[in-house]
This record gives C-alpha cells, sequence and structure tokens, in this order.
C-alpha cells in the first residue's frame, strides 16, 4: 500500500518526537516545514533520496556550558549557556544570543533550526545556529550584566569566529550585552574581527541594524499588499510586543501612512484609538530602552485603555503584526481577528502563530505569512554587517536601507515562486518553507554526505 503524503509526514513527525522528547518548540516547528517540504519532495524524488529533511532537523554541533559569575553582593551564580550549531551548508553558523529565563534546548533548537531557512531566504551566504542562556538581565545592573557576559563568552569564544559562527543579539541582548561579548572576545582572541554583529557603529556595527527587522517586515508587508493592489496607508495596524522590533514596526507603519494602535509588554497591552504617533513612540522607546518601565504607564500618561494579562488581537484592525514571543497569537485569537474583519497578519516573532491560529487565519482567505520570511531583515542587515567588516568599510544608512529593501522584496518573490498554487491563490508558509529548503538543500547535495 502507498502512503499517503499525511501518513509519511506522521511517520516523520514520530520519528522526531522520539529522538527530540519534550522538546515541543522544536517539534512544532519542524512540523510547520515538513507539512511544506515532504510533498515537495515527493515530487523531487533526488531530495528523498539523500534523506536531506532527516538531515537537516540534527544539529551539527551543540554546545552546552555552565556560566559562573559574581552578582553585586558578592555571592557567586551559575547559569546555563548554550550553543546550538545547525547547519553551515550554505555558509558560517548566523543566529542570535537570547538571555531569558525561558531558554531552554527546545527553544534554541527551534530557533537555530528556523534561523536556516530564514538566512537562506536572504540568498546571503550564511548557515543557521542560535544560542543564549537562562540568565535573566532584568533588574540585574550593568556590573553584573558584564561579569555574566565576560564568564559567558570566556567558554563560548572557542566554538565562533568570523568563518566559523558569527553570533548576534536577541531578546535579552541588546547593545550593552553585545558590547560587553564583543569586549571579552577581543581580549581573549586578540583579534578585532566581525564576530558578533550587532555591535555599536563606533566598533564595527552597521547603521539601520537596529531598525531592520520592524522595517523589514513592514516592506514585506507592503509587498504583500501592493499584490493585491493595495497599501497600509490609513489602515489600523494591531503591533504585539514593546520592544526593538515592535517599535521599528510602529515607527515603519507611520512611514507607510498606517494607524499602529496597540503594543504590549508580558504584562498586558496599550491600545491607543487615536494612534501611536512620532511623539507617543518616542515616549514609548525612552520608557523602554532606557527606564525600562512598563508597557501601562504608557496608559497611564496618554490616557487610553490598558488590558492587565491580555493580548492585543481582540482589537478591531486591518492588519496584525504578532512582534513579540513564540506562540502568543492562539486560534481563540486568530478567530476573533477574523470575526473583527482583519486583512493580513505578518510575524515579526518568531513562530508567533500556534498551528491551530494559522489553519484557522488561511481557510478564512486572511493573508498569512511567517517570520522566517518576514523577520528576516534582521539578519539580512547583519549580513551586511559582516561584509562592510570584511571589506573594512562602512555603508550610508541610505545605502544599507536600500539593500533591506531590495532583499525583502527577493524574500516576497522566491514565496511568490514556491507558494502560488493552481488556482493562483499564495500560500506564503508554503512558499517560505520551500523556498528556504531548496537551497540548503541544494549545497547538502553538492557537498556530500555532511
Amino acid at each position: 500500500m502507498i502512503a499517503t503524503k499525511e501518513s509519511t509526514i506522521d511517520i516523520f513527525m514520530k520519528m522526531v518526537e522520539n529522538r527530540n522528547p519534550g522538546q515541543a518548540e522544536f517539534q512544532q516547528a519542524v512540523y510547520e516545514v515538513a507539512l511544506a517540504v515532504i510533498p515537495f519532495m515527493e515530487k523531487h524524488p533526488e531530495y528523498k533520496k539523500a534523506n536531506i529533511l532527516e538531515r537537516m532537523i540534527e544539529a551539527e554541533r551543540i554546545i552546552i556550558f555552565r556560566v559562573p559569575w559574581v552578582d553585586d553582593q558578592g555571592n557567586f551564580r551559575v547559569n546555563r549557556g548554550f550553543r546550538v550549531q545547525m547547519n553551515n551548508a550554505i555558509g558560517p553558523y548566523k543566529g542570535g544570543l537570547r538571555f531569558h529565563p525561558n531558554v531552554t534546548l527546545s527553544v534554541l533548537k527551534f530557533l537555530a533550526f528556523e534561523q536556516v531557512y530564514k538566512n537562506s531566504l536572504t540568498t546571503l551566504p550564511m548557515g543557521g545556529g542560535k544560542g543564549g542562556s537562562d540568565f535573566d538581565p532584568k533588574g540585574k545592573s550593568d556590573n553584573e550584566v558584564m561579569n555574566f557576559c565576560q564568564s559567558f563568552m570566556t567558554e563560548l569564544f572557542r566554538h565562533i569566529g568570523k568563518d566559523t559562527d558569527i553570533p548576534a543579539g536577541d531578546i535579552g541582548v541588546g547593545s550593552r550585552e553585545i558590547g560587553f561579548l564583543f569586549g571579552q572576545y577581543k581580549r581573549l582572541s586578540n583579534e578585532f574581527n566581525g564576530v558578533l554583529t550587532g555591535k555599536g557603529f563606533a566598533y564595527g556595527g552597521s547603521l539601520i541594524r537596529p531598525e531592520a527587522t520592524g522595517y523589514g517586515l513592514l516592506y514585506f508587508v507592503e509587498e504583500m499588499l501592493k499584490l493585491k493592489g493595495d497599501t497600509i496607508r490609513n489602515k489600523k495596524v494591531l503591533i504585539s510586543g514593546s520592544g526593538n522590533v515592535a517599535q521599528y514596526a510602529i515607527e515603519k507603519t507611520l512611514v507607510f501612512g498606517g494607524i499602529p494602535i496597540t503594543a504590549s509588554d508580558s504584562n498586558g497591552f496599550i491600545y491607543d484609538p487615536y494612534g501611536i504617533d512620532a511623539e507617543k513612540l518616542a515616549y514609548l522607546m525612552d520608557l523602554k530602552n532606557k527606564k525600562r518601565g512598563r508597557i501601562s504607564e504608557y496608559a497611564e500618561k496618554y490616557g487610553c485603555d490598558y488590558f492587565e494579562g491580555e493580548r492585543p488581537w481582540k482589537i478591531p484592525a486591518d492588519i496584525a503584526l504578532p512582534c513579540a514571543v513564540q506562540n502568543e497569537l492562539d486560534e481563540d485569537d486568530a478567530n476573533k481577528l477574523v470575526s473583527n474583519g482583519c486583512l493580513l497578519v505578518a510575524e515579526g516573532a518568531n513562530m508567533p502563530t500556534t498551528p491551530d491560529a494559522i489553519t484557522v487565519l488561511q481557510k478564512n482567505g486572511i493573508l498569512y505569512a511567517p517570520g522566517k520570511a518576514t523577520n528576516a531583515g534582521g539578519v539580512a542587515v547583519s549580513g551586511l554587517e559582516m561584509s562592510q567588516n570584511s571589506a573594512r568599510l562602512y555603508w550610508t544608512r541610505e545605502e544599507v536601507e536600500g539593500k533591506l529593501k531590495l532583499i525583502m522584496q527577493s524574500i516576497h518573490t522566491q514565496c511568490i515562486q514556491y507558494g502560488t498554487g493552481a488556482d493562483g491563490k499564495i500560500d506564503y508558509l508554503k512558499g517560505a518553507n520551500i523556498a528556504g529548503f531548496v537551497r540548503v538543500a541544494d549545497a547538502m547535495l553538492a557537498e556530500g554526505h555532511v
């Protein structure tokens, strides 16, 4: 009896679950890819024969280490550090470092696996990796964060390099942490090179790197709407989060003439029906980046509604951009978006939409695009930072943003190429997964049994 596509996927996922028990986030990320890639491989037996997908889901190397450090009271503390080097078929491992209490091996394997596809879509020569620690920088002094970063890098530095593995920032790892990490790497290696991206402009960083993920997201959304003869102008936009990605997604929404009406943090969300304008955004950025305050303070200042412990997806709007954390938009949220007439959902975070929510959105005709395509702007500009470091030069803001826009347009084109069905409808999830897979798979075939 010939197995159906569904049973082939079920058999594959059973193998994944057996080999990676208890790793729900990683299993979810693999399942999302398998739904598109396994049927594609049935039509391309060269990939199936070489067991490419099974090889892709196995990390090439995982480093786990302890990170001892001393707090301001002189107490000895210890955290766990990780680096998942997933795949380097098309270039050195590339991906961020995340410092957050919920960091586990499962979370980092999911992020590293996503990074392989995301980096492939940029067409830049970058493989995929991810790392981090369960260290929480919130509430820590600058001195404590420095102590931790120096200890973390003391172990990590021997596993990375400008032609081996180039980490960047992620949740909990901003310009402060990157500076401390880079300083320690430089001290230990006795080299000044581009081994970390997201650096400060004064010591090798690229202009618009902080803005890149949020900007790239909006460039992709504009391409999605342009294909429908529409634009972002005058559309109400729901945005979750209030960190780096959300802030610059709000900024670029304003540039395109849209009306951002929400922002959130781990405690709740604000709804500003008049829109978060440039002045309000400046306050929000100061609140979050310098004062490290809570989003509720925005509501107090501007007299808008604040919803404690809730997410913004119940507010009627035209566009929804989840920019916070994984699985923040579930099936109930998706049904609310459908009921309220939402037109488009594009991910600014990594895997923020659950599988059941994706099904609801797609069944109801809402345009949906996954993070591996829509939030690739950050790593794209990290790749451009690597190029600038290698050539010992700086590009202007306009040059970098121009290249970012072209990369996001190229990713959109790849999604159309592989995601357009016989009925002419575009499945961005399918398109992104297959496009990302093909480039890496072709490289793996060419390189042999690696």
